[in-house]
């Protein structure tokens, strides 16, 4: 029993000593900007200490939140409201900040994220993840949500276009946002100008 607990003692010191000299050299070559593109090194290591902050009994828990058409189509306006500026809405990170965060925000289509466990997902929305753009959301929010949200992620790969174009309609909008949309709208329907926007930011 000793001698595999040495082992995983002596990976951890092996992994934190590999990433601080990961993390000197990325330090002395750009400072602390966030514009460089995290290296390969860099970002398997943080996917490796982000497992291993997760305990195993999490891990393995399952969804308890049963899907339903219902609950899928709240988790996605959700998204749209409260994720979609970092995430975008197709879960791609491809938005203005997402591809200024360090390290970037993941395209969660992509086995990186789709292979990780319910449990995984769930603790991620829930703590965050220190020194990331991802902020935890627990306390803020039912868990239920969260895990409203996990089965969402596990639906990005099969978004549709005409989901997407339902969760921009629930993006956050600048005041001259909600005005283009609804002059757009009121083209499209009548060939009329549509109604001034609102003085208040619109959620």
């Amino acid at each position: 029993m000793r001698r595999p607990c040495c082992i995983a003692v002596a990976a951890v010191v092996l992994l934190l000593g590999g990433g601080l000299v990961a993390g000197l050299v990325a330090l002395r070559r750009s400072g602390l900007s966030a514009r460089p593109e995290p290296g390969p090194v860099e970002a398997r290591l943080a996917r490796t200490v982000r497992s291993l902050a997760v305990a195993g009994s999490v891990r393995r828990l399952p969804n308890p939140v049963p899907l339903t058409p219902r609950l899928l189509a709240e988790a996605r306006a959700h998204f749209a409201d409260h994720c979609a500026s970092c995430h975008g809405n197709d879960g791609s990170g491809d938005t203005p900040l997402g591809r200024r965060l360090y390290p970037r925000a993941p395209d969660m289509r992509l086995p990186a994220t789709q292979e990780l466990t319910d449990g995984e997902l769930f603790q991620t929305i829930e703590e965050g993840i220190r020194l990331t753009g991802m902020p935890g959301w627990g306390g803020e929010v039912s868990p239920d949500v969260s895990w409203s949200l996990v089965h969402f992620i596990r639906h990005l790969p099969r978004l549709t276009p005409e989901e997407i174009l339902e969760m921009e309609r629930l993006n956050p909008k600048s005041p001259g946002e909600w005005q283009e949309m609804q002059e757009d709208e009121a083209f499209l329907k009548d060939g009329t100008p549509g109604p001034a926007a609102p003085r208040h930011r619109a959620h």
